[in-house]
Formats: C-alpha cells, structure tokens, sequence
C-alpha cells in the first residue's frame, strides 16, 4: 500500500509541476545560501588558522605608545624617529621568561636595488640575532641560513615580485651606501603574523643591522617570545608584572598570540553564523512557499481524499501521502542546493582566497550536510500540518465538497 501512495504523491507533483519546481527553487536558494556562506566562513577562518599557526606560541613585547621613549630612526629611508627597548627591557625580559627564548628584534626600512640597473625598491628589514634566526624562522622555501654579516634571507613574496634566487646580490641604501648583502636563503611564505613580516622583507643579522644604521642595544623594535614552557597568558602576565609595575608608568605593551587567535575566531565564528542565520531567512520563507501549496494541494484535492477515505483508506496512509510530496520537494531541492553550493564555494574560495585548498575539508563539507538536511527538515515541518488537516476531514463533508 505505501507504494501507491508514494506514486499518487509523485503524479500530483507531476501535474503541478511549475507550482512544485517555484517551490523547489525556494529551497535550493536556501539551501546554497547556507552552505555556501558557510563554507566561505570555514574556509577564511581555516586560511587564517594556517597563516598564523607558526605564531600561536609567541608572546610579543613592544614599547609602550604612551611612554614617550623616542630615540634616533633607522638609516635608508626608515622613519626620523622611533620607539625602542632598551637593553636593560631586554634583559628583564630574558629573565622573567627563562627558560623560553626571548628573541631581540631590530627594523627599519630601506631602498634597495637588485642588480646592476634595477629599480629602486624599499622594502623592510630585519635585524635578529644569528642563534636566534632559525627559532624564530623555521621554515625556508629554498637555500641556507646566513652565517655571517655578508649574507641575507629574503621573504618568498619579496623573491617572486624581484625575481630573487639564492646567491642574489642586493645593494642596500639609495647608491649601496649600507654596502651588498648576498642571498643565502628565502624564507617560506608565513602570511599574516604577529611577531615579524617577512613575506616582503629581508633579515639580516642583528650585528650587520647595528653597524649599518648606526643602532645600539638600546634601539630594539621588539623583544618575540618564544614560549615552549608554560602558557603564553601566563608568560605574559609575568612579564607586565616585571617592566609595567604600575599603571601609570608602564615601559612595554605585551601581546598573548593566542588570546588574539581565539579572539579573531571567535569574531569569523560570530561574522559566519550571522551570514549563515541570513541564509536560513530564505529558508524559512521557502518553507512557507511549500506550506501554502501543501494547503492549496489539500483544498484542491478535498473530494479526491472523501473518496479514498470512503473506501476504507486510512488517516495515516492520506497523511503520509502529502508527507511523501513536501519530502519529494524537500530531498529534492535540497540536493540540487547542496551540489550547487559546492560550485558558489569554489567561486567564492576562488574570488576570495585565491585558493580551494579549504573547499573539500571536514569542516566546509559539514555546512553542505547542515544547509542540506536544514532544507528537508524544513519541507518535512512545513508539510506535516497540511497533511494533518487531509487526513482529518469528514469523509462525508469531503464527498459533498464541489
């Protein structure tokens, strides 16, 4: 018996196939809505997650905005004056974190050129100690770590914008005036940080740094912890305790890394089901859409149901006979939303992030699965009342309906 009902169901979607297929197309709107921005917001947090994850464990020390601590720029283009640590921040730093590595950082900008004849360029750099280069940045896309102060690594953005290799020569200063540093490597592409960026820029070492620009040990940019003991937060908190003892004398500004992590997922997780709730509006409008024509297929098919009823049909086989119709539309427009949300996702990873490495992860596919069973449950709710209605009417009255 359920067979047949099942094949009445699909004749009457059938003979009102313009009415079902509007219907239809309500949720497979919604459907790609949904997936599709939550693909989109899957796939930025992850993109993010990958560019910062080298990061996660860094505490980073800047001079405080408010001290006043003004000292003598950087040579070659970096601006006229600065903030810095001091040596004597550094040590206290070095201190409070032990055994964690506190890496000391110098930088400014500077005009360069690549070659004999070559433009002017200005890119940023980097003075870091020599032990300290690989801790700080682990990863190179081709080549070695510097040894000495005639070499430099160049960020992999920087090398494909100038067409860098290993065993480049970059003149530093507007005539070379800083001297030529050869490439000895070329640091792999890290994105967005919190500590140093270097997709653009060279790193040199602290002491060619020092001699070129005419820096002192007092002239830090900023002080990177490494922490590989403990938890960052608590890194952090020893740290103000030591150099901001009170609040209206504080030396340093300190960011926890991670803390800032979770905060810029929490915000994408926030912006995703925002945009998401926006695509579950339409929806829900679609669901409407398919009760109305339920309740139209109902009044429309009244002595149609008196007579089946008449001859001993029961109220659960009339009831699942319009279940059988909104899931029909349900299944239906849902998996034609689910598969053309995986094209609005490719379009948008593609648009947006430059990249579909994020398009057919665990996560992304899990908002296809979400928008798809959202768009059956809703058909199922929205033709449960409608079916009830059907499968509740006097057989007598219903006969007697013109």
């Amino acid at each position: 018996m359920t067979g047949i009902f099942w094949e009445i169901s699909k004749r009457n979607i059938r003979i009102h196939m313009l009415r079902s297929s509007l219907a239809m197309l309500g949720i497979v709107i919604g459907v790609v809505a949904i997936a599709s921005m939550g693909i989109l917001g899957n796939s930025m947090t992850q993109s993010i997650s990958a560019s910062l994850s080298s990061v996660g464990d860094s505490v980073i020390v800047t001079p405080y905005a408010g001290s006043g601590g003004m000292g003598p720029g950087g040579g070659g283009g970096g601006s006229s004056s600065d903030m810095y640590l001091t040596d004597l921040n550094y040590q206290k730093i070095k201190r409070a974190v032990a055994p964690n590595v506190a890496i000391p950082i110098m930088s400014t900008s500077a005009h360069m050129k690549v070659g004999v004849g070559s433009d002017d360029i200005v890119a940023s750099i980097y003075g870091l100690p020599t032990d300290d280069t690989k801790t700080l940045l682990p990863d190179l896309e081709a080549g070695d770590y510097s040894n000495g102060n005639s070499g430099c690594l160049v960020g992999s953005t920087f090398a494909k914008d100038h067409n860098i290799k290993v065993g480049s020569r970059i003149s530093i200063g507007q005539d070379g005036e800083y001297g030529t540093l050869r490439v000895t490597g070329i640091i792999k592409e890290r994105g967005m940080s919190f500590d140093i960026s270097t997709d653009n820029a060279l790193v040199v070492t602290k002491d060619w740094f020092e001699n070129a620009f005419d820096r002192s040990d007092d002239e830090l940019s900023e002080v990177v912890v490494k922490v590989t003991d403990g938890d960052t937060a608590d890194v952090k908190t020893t740290i103000e305790r030591q150099l901001n003892r009170n609040t209206k004398d504080k030396t340093v500004t300190v960011t926890d890394s991670k803390a800032t992590l979770a905060t810029i997922y929490e915000t994408f997780g926030t912006v995703t089901t925002f945009v998401t709730a926006i695509g579950g509006i339409s929806m829900l409008v679609a669901g409407v859409s398919i009760f109305n024509i339920m309740m139209m297929s109902v009044n429309e098919r009244i002595k149609e149901i008196g007579i089946m009823r008449s001859i001993g049909t029961q109220k659960k086989e009339v009831m699942s006979m319009f279940i059988y119709e909104a899931a029909i539309i349900g299944i239906a427009g849902s998996a034609i939303g689910g598969a053309l949300s995986l094209v609005g996702g490719y379009a948008i990873s593609i648009l947006m992030l430059k990249t579909t490495e994020y398009l057919f992860t665990v996560a992304s596919m899990m908002s296809v699965v979400e928008g798809v069973s959202f768009g059956i449950v809703i058909c199922l709710l929205c033709g449960i009342y409608p079916a009830w209605q059907a499968a509740n009417l006097n057989p007598i009255d219903a006969l007697r309906h013109e």
